[in-house]
């Protein structure tokens, strides 16, 4: 159960709550117990001829008056116990996705999204039946498997002792089954996380599986992942199958017992059939613990196997976060951008993406930066939102360590356009004011216009307030990159990344944007990265990128007159055009 310690807290916050519905659960418990009782005086009334039909309403009269006092009360326990449950797994699932902020990109490059999905649904409902129905059951087992026994000892405690023979073989079975219920639980939690992964990558790459007519080997993947869940569930079955006929086999053979026994206890007037009544009764009450003993080794353990899988990505730790005493950053940056002997790798078993890279960049300084793919472009920019760290050297901003800034205070102040843009299923103006509601629709707009996309949103039946599909799917790759540059300008950035963020646009309407963000370029440090070397002839310092290293630096003319890579790769940027054109 050291599984959910992390849900102490929570516990502590509700516990006046929790308290106050086992008080009620506890009083619906202890009335149960009485109604035997009754049922025994009315019995021997009955037998002996003393009870008068006033007696017997009077004996009616008392079990409905505890009926509706164990309705009432039933209801506060569901509530009180139940309601809070529900609490806790809002809490919880609060926590989890607020974890899942915080932790480095890298941890969702290595983590299926169908399996975090199964964990904040599938999973988190298993804690919450576990704190819930599961803590009610095993009150109830405690109380009244005791009070059980109890009343029964008062009444015959041989008969008792007969009664519970079957007991040691219902401890023995349940902590063998227990231990095998824990394992294939988990087993098809994780079983179920992928079969959530499957589906979720299916619908995510609908549009390339229609368009590869792939839908037959997409089926065949996905039964051969719903096979495995349900094999895994039948192997679960097997156990939790035989588990609870077992239970129902020890209560049976109870019954069984008292029934020869306890009916030679009454023929030679040991009891009477009133205490006979009542003992069956309490052992059916006592039935309903060991039944019980069941479902809360089936819910606890279902439970147990949910929060460890939790915990797993609870006590994970980003790997990139702020240091104990980080700087605020509290005024615009400068924009001054140092790389010092960089050398950085996305896995030990993998070679360097960047090798020994030295690089200033100055105040308000747009550069280029080219090469060919896999050179380790993007992930050199990445380095300055501390989208990942360096595997040795450092990266300055104005002079500072970018690791000695707080992170989020250092992302706000850089505006990053990733090569794959991605859009939520908002309306425009919410995509482009990301995170922002308080934007003015005047600066949505401007943003819209230098971007270039302003003229085509006009055209959509609701302007900016048209709800886009999931990821954009209703726009162009050109319109979704657009609209993503258009949510980094009107962020007023202190240093501006576009990451081949004009690539699904047509070069007339590259050029266009280029002209308009000109002049926001030259107010802040630009760095742009881009195959398209004609859209960035007129930036004033090109670098580029070969082999994880910086081989060449300098204007366009300058790089040229070298005829190395550059010219290199101009030349053929040049003959691809031509022959577009000639198309």
């Amino acid at each position: 159960m050291r599984n959910f310690a992390v849900l102490k807290e929570y516990f502590l916050m509700y516990k006046h709550r929790i308290m106050l519905g086992l008080i009620a659960l506890t009083i619906v418990n202890a009335l149960q117990l009485i109604l035997p009782r009754i049922v025994k005086y009315a019995v021997d009334g009955i037998n002996t001829g003393i009870t008068a039909g006033f007696s017997l309403l009077r004996f009616a009269f008392f079990i409905l008056f505890i009926s509706i006092f164990m309705a009432i009360f039933r209801f506060f326990w569901r509530y009180f116990v139940l309601g809070t449950s529900h609490k806790i797994r809002e809490l919880l699932r609060n926590k989890f996705f607020e974890h899942l902020q915080n932790l480095s990109f890298s941890y969702f490059n290595n983590t299926k999204t169908g399996e975090l999905m199964a964990l904040a649904t599938n999973d988190i409902l298993a804690v919450r039946r576990a704190v819930g129905i599961g803590i009610v059951i095993l009150t109830d087992t405690i109380f009244l498997t005791v009070g059980s026994l109890i009343m029964m000892l008062r009444i015959n405690k041989l008969l008792t002792l007969y009664a519970l023979i079957p007991l040691p073989l219902l401890s023995i079975s349940t902590f063998f089954m227990g231990r095998a219920l824990h394992t294939r639980f988990r087993n098809v939690q994780d079983a179920f996380a992928k079969l959530t992964d499957k589906v979720q990558e299916n619908l995510t790459g609908i549009r390339v599986v229609k368009a590869f007519v792939q839908e037959s080997f997409e089926l065949y993947n996905f039964k051969a992942h719903n096979q495995f869940f349900v094999r895994e569930n039948m192997r679960l079955v097997k156990i939790w199958g035989a588990f609870f006929p077992l239970l129902m086999l020890l209560a049976g053979l109870s019954t069984a017992i008292v029934l020869v026994w306890g009916g030679r206890q009454v023929i030679i007037n040991i009891i009477t059939l009133g205490d006979f009544v009542a003992f069956t009764l309490y052992l059916g009450i006592l039935t309903w613990p060991m039944i019980g003993i069941g479902w809360v080794v089936n819910i606890l353990q279902r439970g147990a196997a949910s929060m460890g899988r939790i915990n797993n990505v609870l006590e994970t730790k980003p790997e990139i976060q702020d240091l104990p005493h980080a700087l605020s950053v509290t005024r615009p940056l400068k924009g001054i951008i140092q790389f010092s002997d960089v050398y950085f790798k996305y896995s030990n078993e993998l070679p360097y993406v960047l090798k020994s890279v030295n690089l200033l960049i100055n105040k308000k300084e747009q550069i280029a930066i080219v090469g060919r793919t896999g050179e380790g472009k993007s992930t050199l920019v990445n380095l300055i939102p501390r989208v990942f760290e360096p595997e040795s050297g450092n990266v300055f901003v104005d002079g500072e360590n970018i690791r000695n800034y707080k992170l989020n205070d250092i992302r706000k102040r850089i505006g990053f356009v990733p090569q794959d843009a991605f859009l939520f299923s908002l309306s425009l103006k919410e995509n482009i004011g990301f995170g922002r509601p308080d934007i003015p629709i005047e600066r949505i707009i401007e943003a819209a216009e230098i971007a270039q996309i302003y003229d085509e949103i006009m055209e959509f039946p609701d302007e900016f307030d048209t709800v886009i599909g999931e990821r954009g799917v209703s726009l162009s790759g050109g319109q979704r990159q657009r609209i993503a540059i258009a949510r980094a300008i009107i962020l007023d950035p202190d240093i501006l990344i576009l990451d081949d963020a004009l690539s699904s646009v047509d070069t007339e309407t590259e050029e266009k944007i280029m002209e308009r963000l000109m002049p926001v370029m030259q107010e802040r440090t630009t760095i742009i990265i881009t195959h398209r070397i004609s859209s960035i002839k007129d930036i004033n310092r090109i670098i580029v990128i070969d082999d994880g290293n910086i081989k060449e630096d300098g204007s366009h003319e300058e790089l040229v007159s070298l005829g190395e890579i550059y010219k290199n790769l101009y030349e053929k940027q040049m003959l691809k055009d031509k022959l577009e054109r000639i198309n």
